[in-house]
């Protein structure tokens, strides 16, 4: 009997012991920031434009490229009228083509018609950017079917110039998107590609830049270009004997993240608005509409990933009316569901194990405040009205900067009788985690966390009625 007692003592004991202290990866401060980035655009312009191609062969002449009107302040306008916080630009797709003037290529905007030779979109697209207050990224592609050093060591040499170029021309580049695709070159040969090194001189020019691939090291692709991340998306992934392209890990692995990953390497959703990534005129009629941008939206951003939608220019050098109109419909729908989050009109509260109390932290609109669970099961946290609300959206916010915790959690929607109304379950958090679910009179919403790595730092949880065709699909 008194080993039974003793035994009981000890369990008793262990739950409420503090957790000990475990090491897991956390975001450095540039990443953190880019998490609030939440969602921005992909800008794929060049040769493609104009020859209804997707990928180019490296041998369109470089008069191809004219556009008429072309306008990067009309870019940032439509950007930021679509809630946008970025652009990230093909300055060089697989075609090899440069939309900036290299020295170390024959085949760019200088050679072409377009003002005499004497154009640079990156040039106009960086000032437009920092004038309308948008982030200014670049996406440059290793494979290059044009330069006749590729396939040879010295096209290494090459594509570190051309690096340097933009970062001392250009800067500052808040993001660099390296494609893994490696194909044949003029001369047949297939690249092999200096990673090392390119990470070396991003590290050395711009400390403060991220770097997407399949791999990262900052940030990794989601494993689709459908926009679309998994519904557990870790923040970690292993990349230890893995490269960007053929030699990544399965796009399941990408799309879910490594539970115990080593490093911090968020997901990026890309997408386009249209169904190519270049414009074609045949697509004008297939913009997504507002609603299925709002879908993406929530299987993107609302769980845990960042969003990058691709919007082409057309020939002229403008975003087509239809993608606007999109876009800027898109964003009113955010707006309008996201306007009034009734858990402010509640009261926040932490159940420890032995009593409750308030935690205005969970609904003071205070990313840098916080309740912890400390203990799963045994410990919970939510927000109560005073009368119940009809609710069909709940959003989580999780304090990362100390790494992601929860991997497993429930929602509770209680009426004012204490009565479980409904139960949802969910395995990450993340950044933000947006639940969508059939209207629902609640007068309590509840947050168990039923498995974590460390303690689970809560910063936000909103609570809002969106329209029902907005609930995810």
């Amino acid at each position: 009997m008194k080993k039974l007692v003793l035994l009981l003592i000890i369990i008793i004991n262990s739950w409420f012991l503090p957790a000990q202290k475990q090491e897991i990866p956390a975001p450095a401060k540039q990443q953190l920031m880019w998490h609030e980035m939440e969602y921005y655009f992909f800008i794929h312009f060049g040769p493609n434009t104009f020859t209804d191609k997707e990928w180019g062969h490296g041998d369109e002449p470089e008069d191809i490229f004219n556009p008429s009107a072309l306008d990067c302040r009309q870019w940032v306008r439509v950007a930021k009228a679509a809630g946008a916080k970025g652009i990230i630009i093909t300055a060089k797709h697989h075609d090899g083509f440069c939309l900036w003037p290299s020295n170390y290529s024959t085949h760019t905007v200088r050679e072409s018609k377009w003002k005499d030779g004497k154009g640079d979109v990156l040039k106009e697209l960086s000032l437009a950017c920092n004038e309308g207050g948008l982030k200014f990224g670049v996406y440059i592609s290793p494979w290059d079917r044009n330069h006749p050093d590729y396939g040879t060591e010295k096209y290494n040499e090459v594509f570190v110039s051309m690096m340097k170029e933009i970062f001392t021309n250009y800067g500052p580049i808040w993001e660099l998107w390296w494609d893994g695709a490696n194909g044949e070159g003029p001369n047949g040969k297939k690249q092999v590609y200096d990673w090392s090194r390119f990470k070396e001189t991003v590290k050395k020019l711009s400390p403060n830049t991220l770097v997407f691939s399949d791999v990262g090291p900052h940030i990794r692709w989601v494993g689709n270009e459908k926009g679309i991340a998994g519904e557990t998306n870790w923040n970690n992934l292993d990349t230890v004997g893995f490269t960007p392209g053929l030699g990544a890990p399965s796009t399941d692995t990408l799309n879910k993240g490594n539970i115990n990953g080593k490093a911090w390497i968020p997901a990026e959703c890309d997408v386009s608005i249209r169904p190519g990534w270049f414009y074609h005129v045949a697509e004008d009629d297939k913009v997504k509409t507002p609603v299925a941008l709002f879908q993406l939206y929530l299987k993107s951003v609302g769980r845990g990933a960042n969003l990058l939608l691709n919007v082409p220019p057309d020939r002229r050098g403008l975003i087509h009316e239809n993608d606007s109109a999109a876009l800027v419909d898109f964003e009113r729908l955010r707006s309008k569901s996201f306007a009034e989050n009734l858990a402010r009109k509640g009261g926040g509260y932490f159940i420890p194990h032995n009593g409750r109390r308030s935690a205005p932290a969970l609904n003071d609109r205070k990313v840098s405040t916080a309740e912890t669970i400390s203990i799963v099961n045994l410990q919970s946290m939510g927000i109560e009205f005073a009368a119940e609300k009809k609710i069909n959206c709940i959003v989580i916010r999780e304090d990362l900067s100390r790494g992601q915790a929860c991997a497993g959690f429930r929602l509770l929607l209680m009426n004012k009788k204490n009565e479980l109304v409904s139960e949802i379950k969910g395995t990450t958090i993340g950044r933000k985690r947006i639940i969508t679910f059939p209207a629902t009179e609640a007068g309590m919403i509840g947050l168990v966390i039923d498995s974590q790595k460390i303690p689970t730092r809560i910063a936000e949880i909103e609570a809002y009625l969106i329209d029902d065709l907005l609930v995810e699909k």
